[in-house]
């Protein structure tokens, strides 16, 4: 389980704005922070990962304490138990596809799960090719499995699949599902993709004006909030409501029930692709 508590001031192009936030990670779950760009998302984990200080923090991790500003404890970058996956790859340009696997592995750590994530990631025929030679979904796929080697208490997934084409995100979302459930991973994401959300994790989590909003499954929290023109899905319509000028839609987006919301102009667009 973690347990996280953070204050900073966030400077912001409308000014400063105060960031409180506090939450908690049972183990194998996969949280989503979701928000307006500049609401502290990434700030979030880069404190949770010790690269960015705050004015007020307390993080523990399964009892072990990373951060406690009372009581002046920091926990470098390099003792906490974490996976880090950005936007861009990061990856070792000197290192083949399978060194960079092994240069993030602990010491005394078991090497079998350098093949097995080779396997998993359908990395496996390309473990001798430099990153300058891989494709963009390629790369991801290699800093997925890099930030997993380490089998961490928390991966930390800022954006990692947005800028991949749809068909390259899709594959990438069910590569983290496996390893997730493979290493019963506890993942914190930060996304602005409803749909993936939806998708990948357990419970999300709105950041708005420096706080957490709401909360909750992501098919309850997202419907009565964000209409359907705001996001992109591709889900399969069960059933059509008018409620006056508005529209409730049921779909059903990889496997799991939503409803959305559709103005009469957003249901003209919709018309020639209904049956």
């Amino acid at each position: 389980m973690l347990r996280f508590t953070a204050h900073k001031i966030l400077y912001t192009a409308d000014g400063t704005v105060p960031l409180n936030v506090s939450f908690v990670l049972k183990k194998g779950e996969c949280a989503a922070l979701f928000g307006n760009s500049g609401e502290g998302k990434t700030t979030i984990l880069r404190i949770l990962a010790g690269l960015t200080p705050a004015d007020k923090t307390i993080i523990l991790a399964d009892g072990e304490v990373w951060d406690n500003s009372e009581n002046k404890i920091h926990l470098p970058v390099r003792k906490r138990s974490i996976g880090f996956v950005f936007q861009d790859f990061a990856l070792f340009p000197h290192l083949t596809v399978k060194r960079n696997l092994e240069y993030a592995l602990p010491k005394n750590s078991n090497a079998g799960i350098i093949d097995e994530l080779l396997e998993m990631m359908e990395l496996h025929l390309l473990q001798n090719t430099m990153p300058h030679n891989l494709s963009g979904g390629q790369k991801q796929r290699v800093a997925l499995a890099r930030a997993i080697v380490r089998q961490p208490k928390i991966l930390l997934l800022d954006e990692p699949l947005s800028a991949l084409d749809d068909e390259m995100r899709f594959k990438l979302q069910n590569y983290i599902l496996r390893a997730r459930s493979q290493y019963n991973l506890t993942i914190l994401l930060v996304s602005h993709n409803i749909s993936e959300i939806i998708k990948l994790a357990d419970r999300a989590m709105i950041l708005a004006k420096g706080k957490i909003q709401k909360e909750g499954k992501p098919v309850e929290v997202f419907p009565a909030d964000y209409p359907a023109g705001e996001c992109k899905l591709t889900a399969k319509i069960i059933d059509i409501k008018k409620s006056g000028t508005v529209y409730t839609l049921k779909l059903i987006a990889d496997g799991k029930p939503l409803t959305v919301t559709a103005t009469e102009e957003e249901m003209a667009g919709l018309k020639n692709a209904l049956p």
